[in-house]
């Protein structure tokens, strides 16, 4: 199958970026989605992976007419394989393939000790699904693999949402193994794929800077709290969700830990609370959900943003530090610190930038792609 794009959809590529949408597409394949070629002005710049039904209608693979077959999907694998190895991931829960920035678009792979959980996330993609599949099973060898295909995401594709065992057994629960922190993930229920992997490094540094009476917003799991705990001599662990905190209990319970507090409560309103009841914290972790995921959603998501930073400020002790974050592609790095920024003049609090944070090692950016980097974050000090 070919697809002919336009000039503006070859130039992206050529740029460095894979997507090209189907406004770019002048003259679609014929057929449904699969691998195709792609043409501009009589000429291959490559092939990619075809999704009649999504904004997102091509997939670059590559800049070469080349088969598409198992042996170009295993050593896509292999070199994702690979540079896991080259980070000596002191940790047994870590991204395996991060989709566009491993060379395989819409594919999401996480490992969780001896088992898999895989998100296919294109119509494209999932013609490929056997060789993909297949390579995972031969080089990351698991005890199993499983789909979480739950995601609304697949509804631009015109493909189901669904969960399906692909290989193996799956536990419903996983112990994962984190610089000396313990937690339970949870493959078949948990968000995402089971846990969220992507703030690892972030989770220790809290942990390093943690001291004194430790606040975390927006708790899940506990995660950031199990971290925290360890130098803390008490952490406040909010969340609005009963579960993710029964969770969080057993992870304390799990790692030992008797000083932590679950509260299960709407994080604006508790930190308006504290605030007027003149709480103050040494140590405070903000990773809220993301606000903004959509562009005409930005301009709300940055007052929330500004809102929860503010007071969580305010409720800082003199020296105390505020490690803060979000997931929303579309806050950029510079939309994120003029956010801070303002809310450290609104809560009338110098606030001393000691670094900025990104996402695990494991979830690799690309230049070209700015997808690929999605979660910004920073730590900073009360003066």
């Amino acid at each position: 199958m070919t697809a002919r794009v336009n000039r503006k959809g070859a130039a992206r590529w050529q740029a460095g970026h894979p997507w090209i949408f189907r406004s770019d597409v002048i003259e679609a394949p014929e057929g449904g989605p699969g691998v195709v070629r792609v043409i501009f002005e009589n000429r291959v710049i490559g092939m990619a992976l075809w999704s009649p039904a999504s904004q997102i209608s091509l997939r670059m693979l590559t800049r070469e007419e080349t088969d598409i077959d198992a042996a170009f999907w295993r050593q896509r694998v292999a070199a994702a394989v690979a540079y896991r190895e080259s980070l000596s991931i002191d940790a047994t829960g870590y991204r395996l393939v991060h989709s566009e920035a491993d060379g395989i678009p819409s594919l999401v792979v996480d490992r969780f000790g001896d088992y898999l959980v895989v998100q296919i996330l294109s119509a494209g993609l999932e013609t490929q699904r056997p060789a993909i599949i297949a390579a995972l099973a031969d080089l990351a060898t698991p005890r199993g693999i499983l789909a979480r295909n739950d995601v609304p995401v697949r509804r631009n594709e015109a493909l189901r949402e669904e969960i399906e065992l692909l290989m193996g057994e799956v536990p419903h629960e996983v112990e994962v193994h984190e610089l000396g922190v313990r937690y339970l993930a949870a493959p078949w229920t948990g968000q995402k794929t089971g846990a969220f992997l992507d703030q690892r490094e972030n989770r220790v540094r809290a942990g390093e800077l943690s001291t004194g009476r430790a606040l975390d917003c927006f708790s899940y799991h506990g995660s950031f709290a199990m971290h925290v705990a360890r130098r803390a001599s008490e952490v406040i662990a909010v969340d609005s969700s009963a579960e993710a905190l029964g969770r969080a209990r057993v992870n304390a319970e799990l790692n030992g830990y008797n000083n932590i507090d679950m509260i299960e409560a709407n994080v604006f309103d508790y930190l308006r609370e504290e605030e007027a009841a003149g709480s103050k914290y040494d140590t405070i972790v903000v990773d809220p959900p993301a606000f903004a995921k959509r562009r005409d959603s930005l301009p709300q998501a940055l007052r929330a943003y500004k809102e929860i930073n503010l007071r969580a400020m305010r409720l800082l002790e003199p020296g105390g530090y505020l490690c803060t974050f979000s997931c929303s592609h579309h806050v950029t790095p510079s939309l994120f610190r003029e956010m801070l920024e303002a809310a450290a003049a609104d809560a009338r609090r110098p606030m001393r930038w000691i670094e900025a944070r990104s996402q695990s090692h494991d979830h690799p950016e690309i230049v070209q792609i700015p997808e690929s980097t999605y979660l910004k974050g920073a730590v900073l000090q009360a003066v």
